[in-house]
């Protein structure tokens, strides 16, 4: 089962740093982050950080899509973001079963890591801003920004471990990054062409629509129109 919060129950490590303290048993140091990638001539405690970033996004990715989903009104979108999020878990375990395949701990979280999760935090949080407002498409839009501005970042990750492979000498780990790249990137083509996709339509829905969010009207008008756009 894919880690999608790492916690000291779960083996979480971090390197100590000026405003992070870690527990003694559990502090990492550059040395340590090395040995996955020392044969490879190049910088392994940099990648181990790089790795621990995207699998960051990919957690935080997931709870994301399990939180717009339960908050749409939109049959259709609902039902992408529970197969984008069904797709971002398994995103988690491959790239925690890569880490763990070149000998890293898929519970290390690094600096960067810890930067991702603040920037993701408040991209969830973006999309709470109207909750409970009658302005249901904004809310619509809000969440869908969200997912879209996360996908582009799945997608620019993908493609650099894409070309991280092509830098790895011939062997297992070079096999193995570029098996994970081919079961992943595909899938986040499409996460990211139909995020783009869907925005410049409800864009469009909305410039020609006279449903406007005044307090006269009834929140439940306004959810029973909103699920009808984009119907199949």
């Amino acid at each position: 089962m894919a880690i999608l919060t790492p916690t000291k129950a779960t083996g979480g490590a971090a390197q100590p740093m000026p405003t992070l303290y870690v527990e003694p048993e559990r502090q990492v140091t550059p040395e340590m982050l090395e040995p996955p990638f020392a044969a490879t001539g190049l910088n392994g405690a940099f990648i181990s950080d790089l790795l621990s970033a995207f699998l960051t996004h990919e957690r935080c990715g997931r709870h994301l899509y399990r939180s717009c989903e339960g908050r749409s009104n939109n049959p259709m979108l609902q039902r992408k973001y529970r197969e984008f999020g069904a797709e971002t878990e398994r995103h988690v375990q491959i790239l925690e079963q890569l880490i763990a395949g070149a000998g890293g701990n898929p519970s290390y979280v690094s600096g960067h890591a810890r930067a991702v999760e603040g920037m993701n935090a408040k991209l969830l949080e973006s999309t709470f801003v109207l909750e409970g407002s009658i302005d249901v498409m904004t809310a619509e839009m809000a969440m869908l920004d969200a997912v879209l501005v996360a996908e582009s970042i799945d997608h620019a990750n993908w493609q650099a471990l894409g070309q991280l492979a092509a830098q790895l000498p011939e062997g297992p780990l070079r096999e193995a990054f570029q098996q994970a790249v081919d079961e992943v990137e595909q899938q986040e083509d499409g996460h990211l062409t139909w995020a783009l996709g869907t925005r410049a339509q409800l864009t469009m829905l909305q410039a020609r629509s006279d449903m406007l969010a005044t307090a006269g009207q009834k929140a439940e008008e306004l959810v029973a129109r909103v699920r009808n756009w984009l119907a199949d």
